[in-house]
């Protein structure tokens, strides 16, 4: 059961959302492989991927790998979202999504992102700016409002759509939220109500029960997961298995979590380098530890010493086999 996106249908209808710093072409390819619907890029800012600047570049990969490819862009001035879409196509992509829902401050601050949401006549320009310059479909991503006194996704989702917009996702916070509190799968509804394209909720889905509460309340066509992907790339494939049987992946035995990590290592240290990857993959064992530990496969002790031993090694053949040994004990304390 896929979603349209223009003349695309994806695989399943669980998305893995657009995370800086956490998406990018390793983590992207390893969540596809293993039964995402879609995959989407880290954002991307538009005037830096026109001006070649290498850490956009970096961001912008997977055309080779990835089908269909996601590039989501970010920017406030219509001259750069034009030609940041056209060189996204000449860079294989298949789909561009606009980001207007990042709350970082360092994006906001440049009235990107989010800050958008506070200026819908100027959303609506860069929307269309982009899509006429966009022979692929284009998709947008958002909140509900910069605050609860601007609730305004539902009148950016209509503008959206009228202006070619194939799909729309909304985040259930506004900006002011960040990330605190509960989404509001609720109030992504009157968006449902505004218009007829596709639309995918997004926030606080981390289970198959999220995921199904989360399309009843919100009346969406899809879900999209953002942290509860974090050390577990396999996971939006898991929740598509369980909403809809043989769209995704059953969840994978622990021997199969330690194959798919080590993979995932692998990768990264191969986009990064040796170097820089030893640091980007540190977060990523990180969180794997602390699945475990949640899981009560690791004792909290014991989770403190194996982040210590494998988060502050330069060693990447050391950390590999680190990583293989802690799954090795897990799987010892679940026959035990």
């Amino acid at each position: 059961m896929g979603i349209q996106i223009g003349p695309l249908e994806t695989r399943n209808r669980v998305f893995l959302a657009p995370m800086s710093g956490v998406t990018d072409e390793a983590f992207r390819l390893t969540a596809h492989e293993h039964g995402a619907g879609l995959v989407v890029s880290e954002m991307v800012a538009s005037e830096e991927l026109v001006n070649a600047r290498p850490d956009m570049l970096r961001r912008a990969l997977g055309a080779e790998s990835l089908s269909p490819f996601v590039i989501q862009l970010a920017g406030r001035e219509t001259q750069w979202m034009s030609e940041g879409a056209r060189v996204a196509q000449d860079m294989g992509a298949d789909i561009i999504d606009i980001n207007m829902g990042c709350p970082a401050r360092e994006v906001t601050g440049g009235l990107s992102g989010s800050a958008l949401m506070r200026d819908l006549d100027h959303a609506e320009r860069l929307v269309a700016a982009t899509v006429e310059a966009s022979s692929v479909p284009v998709t947008l991503k958002m909140r509900l409002g910069w605050d609860h006194g601007s609730l305004n996704a539902p009148e950016l989702a209509r503008r959206a759509e009228a202006a070619g917009v194939a799909l729309v996702t909304v985040h259930g916070r506004t900006r002011c939220q960040f990330y605190g509190g509960k989404a509001d799968w609720s109030a992504i509804a009157r968006v449902r109500e505004a218009i007829s394209i596709p639309l995918i909720a997004n926030g606080d889905g981390n289970t198959v029960a999220d995921a199904r509460e989360m399309l009843a309340k919100s009346g969406a066509d899809g879900v999209m997961i953002g942290r509860g992907a974090y050390g577990r790339p396999w996971w939006p494939g898991v929740i598509a298995e369980g909403l809809d049987p043989g769209s995704g992946r059953p969840e994978p035995s622990l021997a199969e979590e330690a194959g798919i990590l080590a993979l995932h290592h692998d990768r990264i240290l191969s986009t990064h380098g040796a170097h820089h990857g030893n640091r980007i993959a540190r977060k990523h064992i990180g969180w794997a530890i602390g699945r475990l530990a949640d899981r009560q496969l690791l004792q909290p002790e014991a989770a403190t010493r194996w982040r210590a031993d494998l988060l502050r090694s330069n060693d990447n053949a050391a950390v590999a086999r680190g990583l293989a040994a802690l799954y090795d004990m897990a799987q010892e304390r679940v026959a035990a």
